[in-house]
């Protein structure tokens, strides 16, 4: 069983895969690491995230870049928003999200492209979304609850910004899915989203069998 969970920067898709991975017993890929991974390898780099070359090189990073506490940074989001503009940088790891995807029993993969590109024909496609002040207040509260000092202008920027950048992308723009149940986060609690995602996956997961 191959679930997909698509949806923009600090939606929950993230939150709600992990917990539908433990719901199900399925391993789980969070997507957006790959890129954050590539954009945090051309920072060390010293390259250029908005050119394709440099951010190609980075695509060879090594595993154990997916540790570093770095990647959760907003401006190693942001880097991992402008590298996956590159076509090139996309096609580069496509197959590894590929290769997790179809490991025995399956699994559940979250990002912006997963039902429309990676799986098209997941089993169950959710797309995660969630207003844009809803999103900047949970960047917002995370930050503050790590000790940081955000600014709440700059936050909804940035997310405007990135929704701009995923959206508007030639190759894979960020889209929901034929297929996709729709699910806004924006005013439930965390309980709240993860049974309404669980109770779309049945629902879809259902269909399927007596299609």
């Amino acid at each position: 069983m191959i679930i997909a969970v698509d949806g923009p920067a600090a939606s929950g898709k993230g939150t709600i895969a992990r917990a539908l991975a433990d719901h199900y017993g399925l391993p789980c890929l969070d997507t957006g690491l790959l890129y954050r991974a590539v954009g945090l390898s051309v920072l060390k780099a010293s390259g250029d995230p908005d050119r394709e070359a440099d951010a190609l090189a980075a695509c060879n990073f090594d595993k154990a870049i997916l540790s570093d506490p770095a990647l959760r940074t907003e401006a190693v989001g942001s880097l991992a928003s402008r590298v996956s503009v590159h076509p090139s940088v996309r096609q580069a790891l496509v197959q590894r999200q590929r290769d997790f995807a179809a490991q025995p029993g399956g699994a559940i993969l979250d990002g912006r492209d997963i039902a429309t590109v990676i799986v098209p024909d997941a089993d169950a496609k959710i797309f995660v979304t969630a207003s844009v002040h809803v999103r900047a207040q949970r960047r917002y509260d995370d930050g503050v609850a790590h000790g940081g000092h955000p600014d709440m202008d700059s936050l909804i920027a940035d997310i405007q910004a990135r929704d701009t950048r995923d959206m508007s992308r030639d190759h894979a723009p960020l889209r929901m899915a034929d297929g996709a149940d729709l699910l806004d986060t924006s005013n439930l609690t965390i309980d709240a989203a993860v049974q309404q995602a669980i109770a779309l996956v049945d629902a879809q997961l259902e269909r399927r069998r007596n299609a």
